[in-house]
């Protein structure tokens, strides 16, 4: 069975407004299984893909920030 992990995850949310896609990053925070980490992987390659530079270094900038305050 071949099963494209990132064409189910977009099919997923292609036709959600921003509250929708918005809620489904939420959740699946709040939520914390594992097993919703390859779809926030999947959103987080879109958003990285559609950024400008300066866009991805605050990301970067927001990343480390975020990684230090968790050690």
């Amino acid at each position: 069975m071949d099963l494209n992990l990132r064409k189910a995850i977009l099919a997923n949310v292609t036709d959600n407004n921003p509250e929708q896609l918005e809620a489904t990053i939420v959740d699946a925070i709040q939520n914390g299984e594992e097993k919703m980490l390859p779809g926030l992987g999947v959103l987080f390659e879109l958003i990285w893909e559609n950024s400008d530079d300066s866009e991805k270094q605050e990301m970067i900038a927001t990343l480390e920030k975020g990684v230090k305050q968790v050690h």
